[in-house]
């Protein structure tokens, strides 16, 4: 059902009035999706925007040869689409749903007309742009300069969550040796070597099926600083 309360979550959406709230949540078409269901691909039409309410979605694409480039999984209070609505071109990449999530989505004309008519969310898509092209130039830098060790070492300070008390950090659900590959640009073995390596070295360890630990974030940090200065 709609819910202003659902939307509050919406990064987008951030500061907008309950009556803002109500108005957009009468436009958005709700929806649960399960686990391992697209919600649209590469070169396909459609304009449509989706807020991400609960749950996890992952954006990626294939190469020709079939290979998997991950960009990011999404979380709830993210959106996507939205480039397509801006632009009214084809989608750039795939989206799959990761975990069970809750979406909504609005049409490109719908969403346009937020934009026009709410300057706070205008302001906030504008920073959503600029933060996307600050970090697919981080990622160009990375991918041009940097070992394939040190992108994964990266990529795990990127996934890990909240440092706790001991220095620790959790990545939960660890991910999959492909799915790192995917996002840095290298193969399943090359990560599985690295994991080994960090591994032996103590600086991470696997809990259970589902968690992985990075045992001192301020020694990867090092790590990573050490290597990035004798890449200059």
């Amino acid at each position: 059902m709609p819910s202003t309360l659902a939307l509050r979550c919406v990064h987008l959406f951030a500061g907008c009035s309950d009556e803002v709230l109500q108005h957009i949540a009468l436009l958005c078409n709700w929806r649960t999706v399960a686990a391992k269901t697209s919600l649209f691909s590469r070169e396909s039409s459609g304009g449509e925007v989706y807020f991400l309410l609960n749950g996890r979605v992952r954006i990626t694409s294939y190469s020709e040869l079939g290979r998997e480039v991950s960009f990011r999984d999404y979380e709830a209070g993210e959106h996507f689409g939205d480039l397509s609505a801006i632009d009214g071109q084809q989608r750039s990449a795939d989206v799959i749903a990761i975990e069970d999530s809750l979406v909504v989505s609005i049409s490109s004309a719908q969403f346009l007309a937020l934009l026009d008519q709410n300057a706070l969310i205008a302001r906030h898509m504008m920073q959503h742009l600029t933060q996307l092209v600050r970090k697919l130039t981080d990622r160009v830098l990375e991918l041009s300069n940097l070992d394939v060790p040190t992108r994964v070492q990266m990529e795990l300070l990127r996934l890990a969550q909240a440092i706790e008390p001991d220095g620790s950090a959790r990545i939960e659900p660890a991910p999959t040796h492909a799915a790192l590959a995917g996002k840095i640009s290298a193969t399943r073995e090359q990560v599985a070597r690295e994991i080994s390596a960090l591994t032996k070295r103590g600086l991470i360890r696997k809990e259970g099926s589902r968690l992985l630990r990075i045992c001192a974030v301020s020694d990867l940090e090092a790590l990573v600083a050490m290597t990035k200065r004798q890449a200059v």
